[in-house]
Parts: C-alpha cells; sequence; structure tokens
C-alpha cells in the first residue's frame, strides 16, 4: 500500500503541475494576442491609408482589388478581407478575456482561440510555475484530481486482488509462494 500511495503522490504532483501550466499558456496566449492586434492594425491602417488617398472607403478599395485581372493583384482583396475579419474577432476575443473573471479566462480563450496563435504560443511555449491565485488554484485542483483519481483506482484495483496477496506477513513470519 506504501508504493500506492508515493504513486497517488507523485500522479498527484504531477498533474497539479500540468493543470497549473493552464493559466501560464493563457497569459502568454493573450501576449501573443496583443501583438497580433498591434501588427494586423498596423496593415489594416496603412490599407485605410492607402484607400482614402484614393478617395474610396476600405470596402470599396476591397471591391477594387477583386476585380483587377492580374491574379495576383486580384488575390489581395479576399486577403485583405480575411486580415480585417481576424483583427475583428483576436479584438472580440481580448476584450472577452479583458471582462472574464480569472478562473473564466481559461474557458473564454478554449471557446474561441485562434488556432495560428495557439500554436505559435504552444512551439513557444515555456513553462512556468504561476503565482497567481488562478494558477495556485487550477495547479491544486489539478493535485486533488490526480492523487484522489489514483488513490482510489490504486484501492479498487487493491479490492479485486485475491486477499491471500494482500495479507501481509506477521513479523518474522515467512510468506509462501
Amino acid at each position: 500500500m506504501v508504493i500506492g500511495r508515493i504513486f497517488a503522490l507523485a500522479i498527484g504532483l504531477f498533474t497539479g503541475l500540468v493543470a497549473s501550466q493552464g493559466p501560464e499558456f493563457a497569459q502568454q496566449y493573450r501576449q501573443r494576442i496583443g501583438g497580433a492586434i498591434d501588427e494586423l492594425r498596423r496593415v489594416v491602417g496603412t490599407f485605410d491609408d492607402n484607400a482614402r488617398a484614393e478617395g474610396v472607403t476600405r470596402e470599396q478599395a476591397i471591391a477594387r482589388l477583386t476585380e483587377q485581372p492580374d491574379t495576383l493583384v486580384r488575390r489581395q482583396g479576399p486577403a485583405m478581407t480575411e486580415i480585417v475579419d481576424r483583427l475583428g474577432r483576436l479584438e472580440r476575443q481580448r476584450d472577452a478575456v479583458a471582462n472574464a473573471g480569472p478562473f473564466e479566462r481559461l474557458a473564454v480563450l478554449a471557446r474561441g482561440f485562434d488556432p495560428q496563435l495557439a500554436q505559435a504560443t504552444y512551439l513557444d511555449y515555456e513553462p512556468a510555475w504561476p503565482a497567481t491565485t488562478e494558477g495556485l488554484v487550477i495547479g491544486g485542483a489539478g493535485f486533488v484530481l490526480g492523487w484522489g483519481g489514483f488513490a482510489l483506482l490504486f484501492r479498487a484495483l487493491g479490492r479485486l486482488t485475491p486477499r491471500h496477496w494482500r495479507r501481509r506477513p506477521a513479523r518474522g513470519e515467512l510468506r509462501s509462494v
């Protein structure tokens, strides 16, 4: 039984550490959202400035691009539409995260994450020990779930083994195999 308790403790520590990385990943993802928004605003701002210089709106400029005979130029219309749409999605997600409570942030990010940003965050992710209440609570919950789940599983499996395998020999008594 001591081995089971040690395993349960190890599993609990591991799951607690893994769970505590959720808030850290979310924090690094939020930083990437800010950087992406800044860059997309710069691109859209330059496009809007060029459209105004031509005396047209953004939508009219995109329509002009899509009507061009040159395939390369024509592809820029849908590309700019996607950039504008992505900027809007990221701004809405940033605002939703900013308005969410500390424990709700993870759910908000999970519901509407940007696949490109999530992948880039994952590839550059640096694990860290959380110093926030959110990270500590989630890490603690992960520990309790991992430790408790493994302890229950180990106990259930222990009850399935034959009794003579579980019986502890008395001091000085040799156990026959």
